[in-house]
């Protein structure tokens, strides 16, 4: 399936990259996300909670960058992440791309994905309905991080924006739009 997100975010490009090239800082964005390892320039292992009403969901995630294009400010990654519990799991293409406008930033991601075992029950409909409100809550630590005026205002914003997603349609649309994002911004090729 193929997930399309668009959201601005009031910044110059060049600071926008930057952002979302330093990894520890965008992780934390998406909900119920931390990040385990990084394994080299190009490699991360990330894991993913999720609270479905009394079910809960960890998500190991293998990251690796693909390509990087820094002129034209846009990344490609792949992701492979499996519910710890042999619950499922998904594989995803991750393209995103910078545009700068008028006023900051707007940050285009396109994914192509494929569920597999029990996460794959839940379809098309509920990811994209759910991946809205994902992509808002993920945008909202983003822009506060970027208009900061203190660290401890940055930091505020990424703690509210690190708690677990629950519920169960928000919360396995949260699963998978998290996986998402979380590995479709935030890497530069060196």
């Amino acid at each position: 399936m193929r997930i399309e997100n668009s959201f601005d975010v009031p910044a110059p490009r060049k600071a926008a990259w930057e952002l979302l090239m330093d990894v520890p800082r965008v992780v934390p964005c998406m909900p119920g996300a931390v990040m385990k390892e990084t394994v080299s320039d190009d490699e991360w292992k990330a894991e993913l909670a999720v609270k479905l009403g009394p079910i809960s969901l960890t998500f190991a995630t293998d990251v690796a960058r693909e390509a990087v294009d820094e002129a034209g400010g846009s990344v490609t990654l792949s992701a492979k992440a499996r519910e710890l519990r042999g619950r499922g799991g998904a594989q995803a293409q991750i393209q995103s791309s910078l545009v700068e406008i008028e006023g900051g930033t707007r940050i285009d991601i396109a994914t192509d994905l494929s569920l597999s075992g029990a996460v794959a029950q839940y379809g098309r409909g509920i990811v994209q309905d759910v991946s809205a409100q994902l992509v808002a809550r993920f945008a909202d630590c983003l822009k506060a991080q970027l208009v900061a005026a203190t660290p401890e205002e940055a930091a505020a914003a990424v703690e509210e924006a690190a708690k677990p997603v629950s519920g169960l349609s928000l919360g396995l649309g949260a699963v998978l739009r998290s996986i998402l994002r979380l590995f479709g911004i935030g890497r530069q090729k060196r």
